[in-house]
């Protein structure tokens, strides 16, 4: 511990921490731009500058470490001058068409100009170093250079979280950018479109690709019959944009706002989710079976409900495709029965039916396009998005009564819910494997596999079958290890174990996002621990807040076997719910 003085204020405190950790840790706030706490650290842009007592400069107050006897000062007339001129330049550089920009009342730059009082016409003119050159080559992402302030926010995440690597910083001085080699788009390299680097941008130079009129259209035309599904983590994070604290869950509000927004079916992703653990679950018990007769069967098997993660390994790890489940995420196998099944019971040509999916994702927005998937959902949205609807409507959520999900679509476990959340899909699938493979009820304290539940990026448990069914001799008294990666960071780490021969598991789940989808690149900004913490936890509630809480008990699961799909994993399931992957290299 040291002992320092902020602004006349002591205080003791760690001595690894910065100033601007310390300072808010007590209460005091300095303003900054390119700094993202616990991600981003780098000092680049100066506008956290402060006085110390001592120094012969001004102090970056993120990269400056606290020491015993330091005296800060925050707020002089020095430091307010030095952070208006850095903020003047940063704005002379600028695309200024706020009006019309998408961040517009949500721009970290926009509220540090108020912030810092900026009042009067910019004194600094001049060449702008970035011209408007717009990237809109891909269905996820859009880039707008225009937008860039070099904050370098995006590398770190790309780089270092992610570790994918196609944003960098780009030429040198005045030609300086942030983006691909070569100038490349987005479309023509290994972008997962995980959208991470959406979630930290300050300003609109990434952002998601919007569809919102797309949706419109479909909405008023009267010819078509439109079908709306929500993600699991949509629920637990869409309230933080009309002012509700991060983790309230606004399951019946959302409901209620999509049918006031002219929708025809409102439906619940968490449906497929149940439906992905019992064809996922069959898969990888099939393999197992095969594996214990002495056949060549690829194991581990591994999740394949993120898009973004689908992308990553069919770029980095093309070899290890057969490791993948085939089965399609969840949104797509509802739209697929949507067009497939539910079209033909209400006696609707599926030409006629659109179905738009409200997710945590914009990798989902990639993965509608994707050729051997192409048609099954028509539009996919963001969380953010969805949000923007429901404000252009002038629909005061707050006000909404809760409604419900509609059938045939609309009912759930609480294992779907947590799909939601890094280890839920395996915590569900384990608790209906369990069970199949054994006969008895899966004996985990509260139905949870603590062992893959929490934030840790990785983690891993293990299972002993000490008795089976006579299907599966063999299992008995073995142990099957599983593992679950969140961040495609550590997704490499468990891949180069499966390069190398060196994997110690048999079942693995990845999700590209940190955290899983609570935080994906579509969620409501800033997604930060704490953030993550309660929307985990409100997941976790839905979860235990239902009598159905295991895949296989989900009676509109069972209904839809028995009259549309058959068996798990059988011929009709193959041909709507299953998919290929793309060798990309």
């Amino acid at each position: 511990m040291v002992s320092l003085k902020i602004n006349n204020k002591a205080i003791e405190c760690d001595e690894h921490l910065t100033i601007i950790e310390a300072a808010k840790e007590n209460g005091i706030n300095i303003p900054s731009f390119c700094y993202l706490e616990g991600v981003h650290s780098v000092g680049s842009c100066r506008v956290c500058v402060v006085e110390v007592e001592g120094a012969p400069t001004l102090q970056a107050s993120c990269m400056a470490k606290v020491k015993e006897g330091m005296v800060v000062k925050t707020n002089t007339e020095k430091v307010r001058k030095a952070r208006k001129v850095v903020y003047e330049l940063m704005m002379s550089d600028h695309n200024q068409n706020c009006l019309i920009c998408t961040r517009n009342g949500s721009c970290e730059f926009q509220e540090l100009g108020e912030l810092l009082h900026i009042t009067e016409e910019n004194p600094y003119e001049g060449e702008k170093s970035k011209p408007a050159v717009y990237d809109m080559s891909n269905p996820a992402i859009e880039r707008d250079l225009s937008k860039c302030i070099l904050c370098r926010r995006c590398v770190t995440v790309c780089n270092e979280i992610q570790g994918v690597g196609i944003l960098n910083s780009q030429n040198r001085g005045f030609n300086s950018f942030v983006g691909p080699s070569e100038e490349f788009e987005l479309m023509d390299i290994n972008c997962t479109f995980c959208g991470q680097c959406t979630t930290v941008c300050p300003t609109g130079a990434l952002k998601e690709k919007s569809y919102i009129q797309d949706v419109w259209e479909m909405i008023n035309d009267p010819n078509k019959r439109v079908v709306v599904q929500t993600a699991p983590a949509v629920r637990a994070a869409l309230g933080e944009e009309f002012g509700y604290e991060a983790g309230t869950l606004v399951t019946g509000k959302m409901a209620a706002a999509l049918r006031m927004l002219g929708f025809d079916d409102i439906f619940d992703t968490n449906f497929a989710a149940d439906l992905t653990i019992l064809e996922e679950g069959t898969e990888f018990l099939g393999r197992v079976k095969n594996f214990l007769a002495g056949e060549d069967v690829s194991l581990p098997m591994i999740t394949s409900c993120s898009p973004g993660w689908i992308k990553y390994i069919e770029d980095h790890f093309p070899d290890q495709l057969d490791h993948l489940s085939t089965c399609k995420s969840p949104h797509m196998m509802l739209g697929a029965l949507a067009k497939n099944y539910y079209a033909e019971t209400i006696g609707v040509d599926k030409k006629d039916m659109a179905v738009v999916s409200i997710m945590p994702c914009t990798a989902k927005k990639f993965e509608a396009s994707r050729d051997e998937m192409l048609g099954d959902v028509d539009v996919v949205l963001t969380t953010r998005e969805l949000a923007k609807m429901i404000k252009d409507a002038g629909i005061e959520f707050s006000m909404l009564q809760d409604e419900s999900f509609d059938t045939p679509f609309g009912l759930s476990s609480g294992a779907a819910d947590i799909f939601g959340t890094t280890g839920g899909v395996m915590e569900a699938a384990l608790r209906t494997v369990f069970e199949v493979v054994t006969g008895r009820d899966a004996p985990f304290d509260n139905l949870h596999v603590e062992s893959v539940m929490g934030l840790a990026s990785m983690k891993e448990g293990s299972l002993i079958f000490e008795d089976v069914l006579p299907e599966y001799q063999g299992l008995e008294g073995k142990e099957v290890k599983v593992a679950v990666a969140s961040g495609l960071a550590n997704a490499k780490i468990l891949m180069n174990q499966i390069k190398e021969g060196k994997s110690p598991y048999l079942f693995i789940e990845i999700m590209a996002c940190p955290g899983g989808c609570i935080s994906g690149g579509g969620q409501p900004r800033m997604t930060t621990d704490e953030v993550r913490r309660k929307r985990m936890n409100a997941i976790y509630r839905e979860d235990e807040g239902k009598v159905l809480r295991k895949s296989h008990q989900n009676t509109a699961i069972q209904a839809i076997y028995e009259k549309f799909l058959m068996e798990p994993n059988g011929h009709k399931s193959h041909e709507l719910l299953h998919t290929h992957y793309i060798h990309r290299g």
